[in-house]
């Protein structure tokens, strides 16, 4: 029984602390992380309120958005993508906050994208993703170490026979093209992950 207790007790204990909302300096310099070093200043950076809502924590004039690490979700992960995106991401934020599954965010936004009521960029765009594990983040520095990069460029409509690129990857770090002929058709870049 004093096992069951004390192993209840650090699952509840993780969860509170996987749950913690960092301070915003902290969010915005983790989030950064994920924007080519010179266009860092300028970038503007979407995280979370204490009360875990998305919320502007730096407004930027520069050409990036930053999104913060999501403290519910295990690890670390932050992104960084053009501010021509940003009417596309941000519609996926509120049908998130709508508690919307993936799917339906998906779904939702493709008929939104085809009636013209959400716009999507016109010419290709960027998303980086930089991720790690938890036990490599030090919270009180916003630091990462053997973190990871993923790259997406968005090309509307591109197609297989258009780009030149296969369906899906043959070797690590090959890019490839996902969702080819959609609105939301782009190049995935994986490199490999550090061990």
């Amino acid at each position: 029984m004093k096992a069951f207790i004390i192993i209840c007790s650090l699952f509840v204990s993780v969860q509170v602390s996987a749950q913690t909302v960092l301070p915003a300096a902290i969010q915005i310099k983790t989030a950064l992380l994920a924007a080519p070093p010179e266009l860092r200043a300028d970038a503007t950076v979407i995280g979370y309120s204490p009360a875990g809502k998305f919320i502007t924590l730096k407004k930027g004039t520069g050409a990036l958005v930053c999104l913060a690490d999501d403290p519910k979700i295990k690890g670390i992960k932050v992104a960084s993508y053009s501010v021509k995106l940003e009417p596309f991401m941000a519609r996926g934020r509120q049908l998130a906050e709508e508690g919307k599954t993936a799917l339906q965010k998906k779904e939702i936004r493709d008929r939104e994208v085809k009636e013209g009521k959400l716009k999507i960029a016109d010419s290709p765009t960027t998303l980086t993703v930089y991720s790690g594990k938890e036990e490599n983040y030090n919270p009180s520095t916003g630091e990462l170490k053997d973190g990871n990069f993923r790259y997406v460029v968005y090309v509307p409509y591109a197609t297989l026979a258009s780009s030149g690129l296969p369906a899906k990857p043959s070797q690590p770090g090959m890019p490839w093209l996902m969702y080819p002929g959609t609105y939301d058709a782009h190049i995935m870049i994986s490199p490999p992950e550090k061990e």
